[in-house]
């Protein structure tokens, strides 16, 4: 009886994971030239404008997959697709290892990856794989209610600096990647959120619906860090700010599907024009073993989130990740895509600005400083689903606090880049100049942020042609920097091909733009002394 107990066991597991999972990766895209013509018919114009702020070139990546490929996939006997994404030119299939394989005789698929990557390469001997505690989906609440105020965690990086000079989110756009946000349709601490129609939308990407008011409480902890609102008990980092909610994490299951519905929603989030991204996620181990991280795979270009992390940067994003919860366990690293290069990783201090011992530690396997700042995450003060207000711990929360604060900081710097937000944060930060695995650079000062980058956009700006409206209707206008008398100008296709030049002088310093399509332009402004490009919108 027991033997045969066993082999129900065994035959169950092996049934379990007789299904693997992968990325198939294509090789062309047929249609990319209709997407360049016309950008609008895949990027919003919030998105086009982020990319003409920063000076970003439209490319490959931003071009949608070919659908006759991806039904080809769909179409294929014991394949099931699961998510996909243009970024990677990429579908996240489910089948058998055999089936998976036979898609490599297709002549549009240039490789397949399994996320056991033993199957990738059978020859490689099997790494160690440490046992790693799962993240916690749901973390532990106080049991008692605090009452008190939420100003700690905004005065500790001198937020409440920015708010008194407006700068509370007003124009920008947060996507919240999470598990779930029940309540936030319902509780008083976002009734200010939905009465300024502050939540523009989101998606359930693991249920495939629109109801995002569902799933695990975490996300709505995690917003409430940011967008919550209740006089004298809860005020938010960006209370002003907009939101859109997207479902990427299953709170049930610990599957790499995750990982591709992240980079889904975040090629949503880009679409849409969002101007951060927060995530209160992080991944080392699945349900299946076979899939685990290793810290070796903390390298920031390991794992597909990671990966997807970098690619929403360079789409003008910044990218907010808390560093994980694992200070206290074997496994005490950060964790993917905490890990990405140009993510912007939080660990977490307590009230005092002390290091909460839970925090996840750097650095990133290939030695960078990891986590980047640090934020209150022990006992922050947050809403719970049924709208009390009360106390939770977590990077989780640390990392929105930093979040909204990131949104305060651009949008009193517009004219900044992602890049540059990110790196005036870190300078900010108590221990710059003698960063530490558990702190990273320390506790970010946005007051010294905002000053330091006023006087770097000002300083810029005195030596810069500037280039108005943009987007153009019809015509657009060319301020000329202090000591410039003339200058050319030249305005490119998106094939490089020069359509319209015109010279420039104190007489002349408007062009016509009314002939030519919708679309994004590259210009650039040539005088003796060099040369300034940008892009520019034709609406």
């Amino acid at each position: 009886m027991k033997k045969f107990v066993l082999l129900l066991v065994i035959v169950f597991s092996s049934a379990v994971y007789s299904q693997e999972d992968a990325w198939v990766y294509f090789n062309t895209k047929p249609n990319a030239q209709a997407f360049f013509d016309n950008p609008l018919s895949e990027l919003s114009q919030r998105s086009l404008d982020r990319r003409i702020a920063q000076n970003i070139a439209l490319d490959i990546k931003d071009v949608p997959m070919h659908q006759t490929y991806i039904d080809q996939i769909t179409n294929t006997q014991g394949i099931v697709v699961l998510a996909k994404s243009k970024w990677f030119n990429a579908l996240h299939v489910q089948g058998s290892e055999e089936s998976i394989r036979a898609l490599t005789n297709l002549n549009f698929v240039e490789r397949v990856d399994f996320a056991n990557r033993l199957l990738n390469n059978p020859l490689r001997p099997d790494v160690p794989r440490k046992k790693m505690k799962k993240v916690n989906k749901k973390f532990e609440t106080d049991a008692f209610f605090n009452y008190g105020s939420s100003a700690n965690q905004i005065e500790m990086l001198n937020g409440q600096l920015l708010h008194q000079l407006n700068f509370t989110g007003t124009g920008k756009i947060i996507a919240v990647m999470d598990g779930g946000f029940p309540g936030v349709d319902t509780a008083e601490p976002f009734s200010r959120l939905r009465d300024n129609n502050q939540i523009l939308g989101g998606y359930d990407y693991v249920n495939r619906n629109a109801d995002f008011y569902t799933g695990i409480s975490h996300g709505t902890m995690v917003l409430s860090t940011m967008g919550g609102f209740q006089d004298n008990e809860l005020v938010g980092t960006a209370p002003d700010a907009s939101y859109y909610l997207f479902i990427t994490e299953d709170g049930a299951n610990e599957w790499p599907l995750e990982l591709s519905l992240w980079v889904e929603a975040a090629e949503e989030a880009d679409r849409l024009g969002a101007d951060i991204i927060t995530t209160s996620l992080g991944y080392t181990e699945f349900d299946n073993p076979n899939y685990n991280f290793t810290y070796a795979d903390m390298n920031g270009t390991s794992t597909f989130i990671s990966k997807g992390l970098d690619i929403a940067f360079t789409r003008g994003m910044v990218c907010v990740n808390s560093a994980a919860n694992s200070g206290n366990d074997p496994w005490f690293y950060i964790s993917a895509p905490a890990d990405a290069i140009n993510a912007l990783a939080i660990g977490a201090v307590n009230a005092a600005g002390n290091y909460a011992s839970f925090s996840s530690q750097g650095p990133s396997f290939d030695g960078r400083v990891k986590p980047d700042v640090v934020a209150q995450g022990q006992q922050s003060v947050l809403s719970s689903t049924s709208g009390n207000i009360t106390t939770a711990s977590g990077t989780s929360f640390s990392g929105p606090i930093t979040a909204g604060m990131v949104a305060c900081l651009w949008q009193a710097l517009p004219s900044a880049t992602n890049a540059e937000i990110m790196q005036l944060i870190k300078q900010s930060a108590s221990i710059y100049n003698n960063p530490t695995n558990e702190l990273g650079y320390g506790i970010p000062d946005f007051s010294l942020a905002l000053n330091s980058g006023l006087l770097k956009v000002n300083t810029v700006d005195q030596q810069k042609f500037m280039m108005y409206p943009n987007p153009v209707v019809d015509s657009v206008s060319i301020a000329f920097p202090a000591g410039y008398e003339d200058a050319t100008v030249y305005f490119y296709n998106s094939m490089g091909q020069l359509i319209l030049s015109k010279e420039l002088n104190a007489e002349s310093k408007k062009v016509d733009l009314a002939g030519f399509s919708s679309g994004v332009y590259s210009y650039q402004i040539t005088t003796k002394n060099g040369s300034q490009s940008g892009k520019i919108s034709k609406r």
